[in-house]
């Protein structure tokens, strides 16, 4: 039996990239998606074509009961988890913080900072294990907004991404006797459809020119990133915040 995996906000973009590399390198996923049914079916037969069990549920990681539903069907229908990948995450339409509406930021609030909570809450309740074992890992996807705050653009989701940074250094240090390493990664300019819900589905292209590397990164470049600290190549490492941002 393989080695299973929870994804959240699989069908598209750099959690869509991860469930298909995992795939690739033996892991059995079990995946979440909001609304898109198509996509998120799509991932699955493509896992299960690649050799590997797949499981997904449609959900919002904001609400409690559709983020234990997801976690009781990895279990049982997977055998155990291995590793959750906390990705969910959504932006709104670009512009600067006195014009947005009360409603806008909660809804930013409720999926990127509560819904990662949740996630986390269940990965940590059902990952532990004996020191002798490999490491349980749990991998937060934040922002290099966390760090850069987004100014003129979405300042609730930088800040939101700031929080999973907080919860990052705290659960490292809260899990590490339960025999689970905790780390985030920060993507920078990355070419994925998450733009065009900011209104700017050029950006990526757009703003290329203000990365020392000169170019967007892509969803499989952060997806190797997360399977790094997924896996047991990444030990000895937890709190960590690894940028994937081009020198950004």
């Amino acid at each position: 039996m393989g080695k299973v995996m929870i994804v959240t906000g699989a069908a598209r973009g750099i959690g869509r990239a991860v469930a298909m590399m995992a795939a690739d390198r033996g892991w059995d996923l079990a995946i979440n998606w909001h609304s898109d049914d198509a996509a998120g079916h799509e991932v699955i037969e493509a896992v299960r074509a690649k050799g590997r069990r797949a499981i997904g549920l449609r959900g919002d990681v904001a609400r409690e009961d559709d983020v234990i539903a997801l976690f009781d069907a990895a279990v049982r229908d997977l055998g155990g988890i291995d590793s959750v990948i906390v990705n969910a995450g959504i932006l709104a339409q670009t512009m600067p913080l006195a014009q947005m509406s009360a409603a806008r930021m909660q809804r930013v609030v409720d999926v990127n900072v509560m819904g990662a909570l949740l996630t986390a809450r269940e990965a940590a309740r059902r990952l532990g294990r004996p020191m002798d074992r490999p490491s349980a890992t749990i991998v937060l996807v934040s922002s290099a907004a966390a760090r850069l705050g987004s100014p003129g653009e979405f300042v609730d989701y930088a800040a939101s991404k700031g929080a999973l940074d907080s919860l990052n250094i705290g659960l490292a240090k809260e899990l590490a006797a339960q025999n689970i390493r905790v780390n985030a990664v920060r993507p920078g300019l990355i070419e994925t459809g998450i733009h065009a819900s900011g209104g700017q589905p050029d950006r990526a292209q757009r703003l290329a020119a203000g990365v020392p590397m000169a170019r967007p990164g892509s969803a499989d470049e952060v997806a190797e990133a997360i399977l790094w600290l997924a896996g047991e190549e990444s030990s000895y490492v937890t709190g960590t915040h690894l940028d994937v941002t081009g020198g950004r």
